[in-house]
């Protein structure tokens, strides 16, 4: 599990939870959102992934990460990856802070991914995202959202061509992590591949 780029590990808590309680094992890959960027994070997270082969449950910039370690890596031995408000397509939100001299130093070295976002996804692991549509987050006041949004994240945002699943839930982005709902469509995709029964 892989958390946000602001959030420590223990954010990821109340999930690992759920998904212990649902038969996983679920381990917490910490790592500096903003402090170490994807080049100090994705060979950290190669490694882990190689020894212990699974499933990935990753939170917001940890999904960006996720893919593209498997986009640099794609024998990684990941089955399915459930990205839980994620800006695949790139954030508007994180462009509006790096336009501000003022706020632009705390996106720090993930600034590039968030603006850049990732590739259309034609890795072999199946890739499943939940967004969220309560627009309750700080998000709202640096980036411009034309449609739904979870607050930080726009719902278009989420949409990269090649993902598995896609759904769009009742959630803002840091109340992702605490949803009974994602948690039960995060259990769904890895066991059968779609968030539905």
């Amino acid at each position: 599990m892989l958390h946000g780029i602001w959030m420590p590990g223990v954010s990821m808590a109340w999930l690992g939870a759920r998904l212990l309680a649902a038969g996983f094992e679920p381990e917490v890959f910490a790592y500096a959102g903003a402090g170490g960027g994807p080049e100090a994070t994705i060979p950290r997270l190669i490694q882990s992934l190689e020894r212990a082969p699974g499933h990935v449950l990753a939170h917001s910039l940890g999904g960006l990460i996720t893919l593209s370690a498997l986009n640099e890596h794609p024998e990684l031995p990941v089955r399915r990856v459930v990205c839980l408000g994620s800006p695949l397509l790139g954030s508007s939100a994180a462009d509006g802070l790096a336009r501000r001299a003022w706020s632009a130093p705390v996106l720090g070295r993930a600034a590039q991914l968030l603006h850049n976002g990732c590739p259309p996804w034609q890795g072999q692991a199946e890739v499943g995202l939940i967004a969220g549509r309560s627009p309750h987050g700080l998000g709202r006041y640096f980036g411009r959202f034309e449609g739904e949004s979870d607050g930080t994240v726009a719902v278009s945002e989420t949409r990269l061509p090649g993902l598995a699943e896609h759904a769009v839930i009742q959630a803002s982005h840091s109340g992702l992590l605490f949803s009974v709902q994602a948690a039960r469509m995060a259990e769904s995709f890895f066991r059968r591949g779609r968030f539905g029964d």
